[in-house]
């Protein structure tokens, strides 16, 4: 058993410390009453928070933590853990409390943390299993690097296979002669029935084509009208009462009978960069605009560990200290689910956000999933904000990409949601009750899609999706072949899915039910169908033409100019809806080339061909989209209108009054006589 643990008289947020602080001219006055107007809505000590606000710098507090209570300053560069001591503490706990068994004193395990908060919950969360323990105090950053070195190998691998392989497609790596084989026996068989029936092929394969249009629409009108129809939930949230904040600890718990007020959660935003250059040196100034309270918030910027160009553009910028560098080992495959993976348990936030490297998310945006997570039942445990693009102006290929995803991300995704399907979610402005992220294993690392891939693992386990009305602006690919290259890793990411949820169809179907299975079905194949088979649907413009047409001979003409309106009639729809998501005066400006997106969508069909070539010969293979093109046109954004520090921001926030009876406990560890800094 460990040590008897008695709590201090003096804790912190007790006056002691702070009195402590200013003896030592380390904080102001004024500082430290901002830190406790922070300290009351949540449940950050005094110290994190004074670190984070940038008043003490993490060396000086652990040196300051360690004399105040009397504790050993342990010097990881110098001395380094033991390896013999490296399963003494379960991993995962390690790196979520940033604790690490350090050396053996005879019978005494001595455990580095960065503070005692995170000492005492290990040693409770092992129960009997805890050793007789004593603390030494480091920094969290030194901790997790002496963490992140120690166990690279497990960490590496674990990245890469966090989700079940029953969910997963990295088994694909072991059939790569039979995905050929089968491939080649199809294309042959398809080959040979055109040969000896082109007609009858190009009949089967138009009417397939015309079958899944109509689905498609009938999916996309259907979503317009759900949306149009009902008003959206997160309009009122401005005008509504402040609901109970998330708890910061513990499993998701129904708040809506909740009448007292709860801390303000802690947020992790993961914010992933590959050969960034051009693009991460506005990161910083985009992200210092959020007005979520800064000892709240931690922006995980992940980079890879070979990345030198990302790395040496990061280290030229000087970070706050809210924000910070988690480097990922070398490993296969590189891809962003990979990497997330990886950071994921580098993480301390209770909620789980993810940004591009590209993107200017709105100011409030933060506070505003915090606030909307308060509201929604347990089971809705990611909340998708809306993506728009700042370079709308740039060419026709960003004024369409715009309009594109103005219809999806403000009418179809919401509308969808509330049909009752499920969603595929989009790769950024993302935010997860982080119990359930870690649940279902966090990200497939070999999917090239993986949130549209997680958004059904979600759905399938009984968890549900919101799009929340927030937006994060980003750069709209805006050069013909890059589009290209970037919309086939999107379609192939599709057909990995799609083959990885379908595996099972009746395990699949059961654990869906029947509207969201069938919902799947229509959004996955339609979708691939649509493109694919494009150039069978292009054909009956000729008979509005007046031209010949390959079903003259199997087909009345009247039957085909039916289905030549049916495309017309389709067509319209489709302008109804982009006009729609355009007619706001944000995008207003763009109306007038909506008619235009019927020349965009044909750029689809080409990288439909380039993502079947790669499912079959390069399934993982990510081919990364450049950012930056567009940073010469535009500046990075309006100067910040929020909260000038976190006790204003903390006024801002969701709930109005401080909950009542907070107090913090930390403990005072007893130490042999003699024991010296480490």
């Amino acid at each position: 058993m460990h040590q008897a643990l008695q709590p201090s008289g003096e804790d912190t947020p007790g006056d002691g410390f702070a009195r402590y602080l200013l003896s030592c001219d380390m904080v102001s006055a004024s500082d430290l009453l901002d830190a406790r107007a922070v300290q009351s809505r949540s449940r950050r000590t005094l110290d994190r928070i004074l670190i984070s606000e940038g008043h003490v710098s993490s060396q000086d507090m652990a040196r300051a933590l360690s004399r105040y209570h009397g504790l050993p300053r342990a010097d990881l560069l110098n001395n380094p853990p033991d390896p013999a001591l490296v399963g003494a503490i379960p991993l995962r706990l390690c790196l979520n409390r940033s604790v690490l068994p350090w050396k053996m004193r005879g019978d005494t395990l001595c455990i580095i943390a960065s503070h005692l908060d995170d000492f005492t919950h290990v040693l409770s969360i092992m129960g009997d299993d805890a050793p007789k323990a004593e603390l030494a105090i480091a920094p969290a950053c030194e901790i997790q690097a002496a963490l992140a070195q120690t166990h690279r190998d497990t960490l590496t691998q674990q990245a890469s296979a966090r989700v079940p392989e029953a969910e997963s497609c990295r088994t694909w790596q072991s059939s790569g002669r039979r995905r050929l084989a089968l491939t080649l026996l199809g294309v042959a068989t398809l080959l040979a029935l055109t040969v000896l029936q082109p007609a009858y092929m190009f009949a089967a394969l138009a009417l397939w084509a015309t079958f899944t249009l109509i689905v498609a629409a009938a999916l996309r009108l259907s979503a317009y009208l759900a949306h149009m129809s009902a008003p959206d939930p997160t309009a009122a949230q401005a005008t509504d009462p402040a609901p109970a904040p998330l708890p910061a600890t513990g499993p998701p718990q129904n708040h809506s009978r909740s009448t007292q007020p709860l801390p303000l959660p802690r947020v992790s935003m993961l914010v992933p960069l590959f050969k960034e250059t051009e693009i991460a040196s506005h990161l910083v100034a985009r992200l210092s605009r959020l007005t979520y309270p800064k000892p709240l918030l931690d922006v995980v910027l992940v980079l890879e560990e070979n990345d030198h160009l990302t790395r040496d553009t990061i280290a030229a910028c000087t970070l706050p200290p809210w924000m910070r560098v988690v480097k990922v080992p070398e490993g296969a495959p590189k891809t962003k689910p990979r990497a997330m993976n990886y950071a994921l348990d580098f993480c301390d936030g209770e909620i789980i956000g993810i940004w591009d490297a590209e993107d200017a998310p709105d100011p409030d945006q933060i506070t505003r999933m915090v606030e909307r997570f308060q509201q929604v039942p347990d089971d809705v445990v990611c909340l998708q904000g809306v993506l728009d693009y700042y370079n709308s102006q740039q060419n026709w290929l960003s004024r369409c990409f715009t309009i594109e995803y103005a219809a999806w991300f403000r009418l179809m995704l919401p509308g969808m949601s509330r049909l009752g399907l499920a969603i595929p979610l989009g790769g950024t402005t993302l935010f997860f009750r982080r119990a359930a992220l870690e649940e279902l294993g966090g990200w497939d690392a070999h999917n090239v899609t993986e949130d549209a891939d997680l958004g059904f693992r979600l759905a399938r386990h009984g968890y549900r999706t919101e799009v929340i009305s927030t937006t994060t602006s980003e750069e709209a690919n805006c050069r013909v072949w890059p589009w290209v290259r970037q919309r086939s890793r999107w379609l192939k990411g599709y057909m990995v899915t799609y083959l990885v949820h379908m595996r099972n169809p009746l395990r699949f179907y059961r654990q869906m039910g029947a509207l969201r299975f069938w919902g799947f079905q229509a959004h996955f194949i339609t979708a691939l169908s649509q493109f694919i088979l494009a150039p069978f649907l292009w054909s009956f413009w000729l008979v509005l033409l007046g031209l010949p047409h390959p079903f003259d001979p199997l087909f009345p003409r009247e039957l085909l100019l039916s289905f030549g309106l049916l495309f017309l009639m389709i067509e319209v729809i489709s302008i109804l809806i982009n006009a729609t998501a355009v007619s706001g005066p944000k995008h207003r400006h763009l109306l007038l080339w909506v008619p235009t997106m019927h020349f965009y969508y044909p750029l689809g069909a080409i990288a439909a061909y380039k993502a079947l070539y790669e499912l079959v010969a390069l399934p993982f293979y990510w081919d990364k989209t450049q950012h930056g093109h567009s940073l010469a046109n535009r500046a990075t954004g309006p100067p910040n209108t929020g909260p000038a520090n976190a006790a204003t921001a903390i006024a801002a926030a969701p709930t109005a009054a401080p909950a009542e009876g907070l107090v913090f406990h930390t403990t005072r560890v007893e130490l042999e006589p003699g024991h010296e800094r480490l």
